[in-house]
């Protein structure tokens, strides 16, 4: 974990660079200008061979004087802040950090800028932005050029392996990737021509041969186990993890190359139950798998073409009573799941080109960018919950959950009778449903079309969606009794305990089962405020010391009413 407090110290004693800018930004900064400053920071880092730049907020950029700022206070505005910029730059990519420090007991928000990738020009609202002493200003063409002739990050795949020889790879891996190919080209190769080639030609053109010399990538995809000594020091394997429970590992099994193969007995590990009805009895218009079979791929085929192999780590997947995890090692190239959502057609670049190109010519993956989505469309189209990305740059991890169970029955009715929400508004609920961060733009949205309503500090399901899915059995106890019917109850309860009076645990004891859904500390608060507001409404009183209540004349006769 870095010590922002002690970055912001060396930024601090340093005067601005080409790649530090300070500003005041005490309760506002302008969103374009905000776009501006990072492309320019982004473009500046690549230029001078630097991983970052820093933009901070708080501290006058003259004197250096700390200031404070309240500026987007909160994590979920930062984290709305971050989706909002992955709208209008290069790549969909955004600050790596923003994080608030306490400096001088005020607030100072550190942006943590990525360099601009190797001959990308990071743009905002497709202009590029560079610096020219302290003014941002479009970047020169010059500044430009240099960025746009530096090589790329060398394609680790896509290195030849001169030790390797076609004895090295699998033949059933072969006949595997040649069936599949065939499948993949059959409106533009027929598949006699493509049986015709010899097993030099068939790897050429699927990318997997150069120069008479396999590729890492082919190695990955069709070598024998064997052959992996060759791709030395990297790691190229799968585990599969089987917990209980209480997430205790009972089972476990490394899984080697050729990778073409290697899923199959992967997934051949799931136990994929089969499910015939939902919560409450609903059944299935046909018998459901737990989790659907594209997704549950199609998920592990990003794993293998998208890991970082330079790491040394294996790609895990975790198998759990009702969800699958999958994690493996790089940065999260769309830098956001929501700009992943978001974008059109095909990433600009991706780690291992050489690799996704056999995978799409194998029919393993696809490149015009319908993957993530697909996975979350499935999952709406099965009434469960949405995939929860976990994505980690600093660390370079992704992991991503995939649910087989329904968490909460509401927003299962609600997508099963709304079949016009979009995917965007599957993943608000979602959220919602979860009782993770959404934006303050998106719980408007869903208010306003009457899709949620708040309870304390929480957002559950609306009358209106109770009333449209049936479930207004359950949206009552969630809800809770009304409270004139809360008070009633209040006051038998008083008017039984007599002049000893009772406690507030008697009051739990006796009104749990009629308060709104929630911990029992979140009930024991909620009765607090109810016997005082019982107090001021003359009906409850306290003892002499203080320690229980008592009914009054007043509370007596309302009773009786």
């Amino acid at each position: 974990m870095e010590d922002y407090n002690k970055i912001f110290d060396q930024l601090w004693q340093h005067a601005e660079s080409e790649i530090v800018e300070f500003k005041k930004a005490e309760s506002n900064f302008d969103f374009d200008e905000l776009g501006r400053y990072f492309s320019a920071l982004s473009n500046e880092a690549n230029l001078r061979g630097r991983d970052f730049a820093w933009l901070v907020f708080g501290v006058h950029d003259k004197t250096h004087t700390i200031v404070g700022t309240s500026y987007k206070d909160g994590e979920v505005a930062l984290n709305k802040l971050k989706q909002d910029m992955s709208q209008h730059t290069s790549d969909n990519l955004v600050f790596r950090e923003i994080v608030p420090i306490q400096v001088e007991d005020k607030r100072v928000l550190i942006f943590k800028i990525p360099a601009s990738p190797r001959n990308i020009v990071m743009r905002w609202k497709g202009i590029a932005y560079g610096r020219d002493g302290e003014s941002i200003k479009p970047l020169n063409q010059a500044k430009m050029d240099e960025i746009r002739e530096q090589s790329p990050i060398p394609d680790w795949t896509a290195h030849l392996v001169p030790s390797a020889t076609i004895r090295d790879l699998d033949e059933l891996a072969i006949f595997t990737a040649r069936m599949m190919y065939k499948k993949v080209h059959v409106s533009s190769i027929s598949g006699e021509e493509v049986d015709g080639w010899s097993v030099e030609d068939f790897l050429s053109h699927s990318d997997m041969m150069r120069d008479g010399q396999l590729t890492r990538a082919a190695i990955l995809l069709l070598g024998k186990p064997e052959s992996l000594q060759k791709l030395h020091p990297a790691v190229a394997q799968i585990t599969w993890t089987l917990e209980d429970e209480d997430h205790i590992v009972v089972d476990y099994e490394h899984f080697s190359i050729p990778f073409i193969l290697t899923v199959d007995k992967v997934l051949a590990k799931v136990r994929n139950l089969t499910m015939r009805e939902l919560p409450g009895g609903t059944l299935f218009p046909d018998t459901m798998k737990q989790y659907d079979d594209y997704t549950i791929r199609e998920a592990l085929h990003n794993c293998i073409a998208h890991q970082d192999y330079t790491m040394q780590e294996r790609i895990t997947f975790v198998e759990s009573k009702d969800r699958l995890y999958y994690g493996n090692g790089g940065s999260f190239i769309p830098g956001t799941i929501e700009a992943a959502l978001e974008h059109k057609g095909p990433q600009r670049h991706y780690r291992n080109e050489c690799l996704c190109k056999g995978m799409v010519h194998y029919n393993m993956i696809d490149t015009v960018g319908r993957g993530i989505k697909k996975i979350f469309t499935e999952q709406r189209k099965r009434y469960f919950p949405m995939p929860d990305y976990e994505i980690d740059n600093d660390k370079r991890s992704v992991g991503v959950t995939i649910y087989g169970k329904v968490i909460d029955e509401n927003y299962t009715n609600l997508l099963k009778n709304d079949t016009s929400l979009s995917l965007k508004e599957c993943v608000w609920l979602d959220a919602v449903q979860k009782n993770s961060p959404i934006t303050k733009d998106a719980l408007q949205y869903l208010k306003s079309k009457g899709l949620i309503e708040k309870r304390g500090t929480k957002y559950t399901i609306s009358l209106k969606v109770a009333q449209m899915t049936h479930q207004i059995g359950r949206y009552t106890k969630e809800q809770g009794l009304a409270y004139d019917a809360l008070v009633k109850l209040a006051l038998q309860l008083a008017h039984n305990a007599g002049p000893s009076g009772f406690k507030r645990k008697d009051a739990y004891e006796t009104l749990q089962h009629s308060l709104p859904a929630g911990s029992p500390e979140s009930k024991m608060r909620y009765i607090g405020r109810l016997l005082v507001k019982m107090k001021d409404n003359g009906q409850l009183n306290t003892i002499p010391s203080g320690k229980a209540w008592i009914i009054t004349e007043k509370g007596e006769n309302d009773l009786k009413s």
